[in-house]
């Protein structure tokens, strides 16, 4: 286990009726701005909450963030901030709004021509504007996390950013707001964290036994949680257990110490920017010929994970390895995910050259946990992925 350190300065209001407390936490004389999405929070009750407790500042909205939030759109928002004079941003959404406003955190401070730049020149943000987050859809984890992934339309490109300076001030999770999500989101929402966790557990033993017990646990926990909320998504006890484990899958602390992995991420990512397929959805398709792919590298965690989490305890270690893939497989389909390409779009041949294009013309320097695979290995998990 390698020498480490946690530092996550957010602010968590977690429970029932903890949006009307986030007047206490913006500064008093704050200009805000309240970003959100497509609308929905005027539907389920949360936008007028969040008016609310607003009702003291002078707030200035933005909607429309799409989700894969949309450089064009954000550039637009960005606008609105310095024209208006905007001192405080508050996310009100799932993880595209909340990487939405981390993005405008950091272009608010920028000084260069393009802002775009923040998501080419690989450097960590250490200053952005304060913002906070009322989440509505568990997935991201982005509420208390510094990452975000930023879409570019006209470049077909969607890729990441993040630094120190983009941790939420705060962020209310409260697990209400999780009765009036769709299916498919709730789907993609435990898709989503679960992979969040594969990436940061999936790798090879390093002798971090409390990380792997927290790994696991956050993995049985999505799996006993998600018949329940996909059969009644107001079961608050559901909820509320589906809700936090997506925000510990991703808010650094299980992957403190030990290797992670990120490559089934960077692929996910060139399928979204390619197709538009929901984020989730490209981590299911690749997650599995990505293991299989490394199988001998990855083959001791495997048949632990099939162990402790799946319960499977017979067979050798390569026999419990494979079952852990199949079970992983059969999971997503238990969620109505499917997990190959080909089942998204008719377009799907030649995908794997482009994507591996993309990479060595940005220079790859190389993916997984042993940062050993290249452009070429990554042409073949996708055409596996088909």
């Amino acid at each position: 286990m390698n020498n480490f350190e946690f530092k996550n300065p957010t602010k968590i209001l977690f429970g029932k009726g903890q949006i009307a407390k986030i007047a206490q936490e913006i500064p008093a004389n704050a200009k805000v701005l309240l970003l959100y999405g497509g609308g929905s929070i005027k539907k389920n009750g949360v936008y007028d909450q969040t008016k609310e407790a607003l009702a003291d500042f002078e707030v200035v909205e933005f909607g429309g963030i799409p989700p894969n939030p949309e450089y064009s759109v954000l550039m637009k928002a960005l606008k609105v901030i310095k024209e208006e004079k905007i001192d405080f941003l508050l996310a009100v959404g799932g993880g595209s709004v909340i990487d939405g406003t981390k993005f405008l955190s950091a272009a608010a401070f920028y000084e260069g021509d393009t802002p775009w730049d923040l998501l080419t020149n690989n450097k960590p943000v250490t200053e952005g504007m304060p913002f906070g987050s009322v989440l509505t859809l568990p997935a991201t984890g982005s509420e208390m996390n510094s990452g975000a992934v930023i879409t570019n339309e006209e470049k077909k490109e969607k890729l990441a950013m993040g630094g120190p300076g983009l941790f939420p001030v705060f962020s209310v999770l409260d697990p209400e707001v999780v009765r009036t999500i769709p299916q498919r989101q709730l789907a993609n929402g435990i898709t989503d964290a679960f992979t969040h966790v594969l990436e940061q557990y999936m790798t090879y033993p390093v002798g971090a036994l409390l990380q792997d017990r927290f790994a696991e646990s956050v993995l049985q926990t999505l799996i006993e949680v998600a018949p329940a909320i996909q059969k009644d998504p107001s079961d608050y006890k559901a909820a509320a257990n589906f809700m936090w484990s997506c925000t510990m899958a991703l808010n650094g602390l299980i992957q403190k110490g030990v290797p992670t992995d990120w490559a089934v991420h960077a692929m996910g990512h060139e399928l979204t920017a390619l197709y538009g397929i929901d984020h989730a959805r490209t981590l299911a398709i690749v997650v599995g010929s990505h293991y299989k792919y490394n199988f001998e590298s990855k083959k001791a965690k495997l048949a632990q994970y099939a162990e402790r989490v799946w319960n499977i305890t017979t067979g050798t270690e390569e026999e419990k390895a494979q079952a852990g893939i199949e079970k992983t497989e059969a999971f997503f389909h238990s969620l109505g995910i499917q997990t190959t390409l080909s089942e998204y779009t008719e377009n799907y041949k030649g995908t794997a050259s482009i994507i591996s294009e993309r990479f060595t013309s940005r220079g790859w320097v190389g993916l997984g946990e042993h940062k050993k695979l290249t452009p070429s290995d990554v042409e073949k998990i996708i055409e596996m992925s088909y």
